[in-house]
């Protein structure tokens, strides 16, 4: 559900609104429809997922597995 941020034209009331579809927001305080839209700031959490995984292609991936090259997997010239 989109939650937008907006601060009224008429009397300078900042808010956010939950808006379904094509509703328009309006001012919880005067009711006016002239609003200017604000940049949302948001979070997101990686916490468990598999975005929190290193990948092979990140440089701190760690020490390679058959040498120990602190470059990582693969660095060394090494046959598996």
């Amino acid at each position: 559900m989109p939650i937008f941020e907006y601060i009224c034209k008429d009397c300078q009331h900042e808010f956010e609104a939950l808006l379904f579809g094509k509703q328009k927001a309006e001012c919880p305080k005067c009711q006016s429809k002239k609003l200017e839209p604000q940049l949302s700031v948001f979070a997101v959490s990686s916490k468990g997922g598999a975005a929190s995984q290193p990948s092979f292609s990140d440089a701190s991936a760690g020490a390679c597995g058959s040498c120990g090259d602190p470059r990582g997997p693969g660095a060394c010239s090494m046959e598996n």
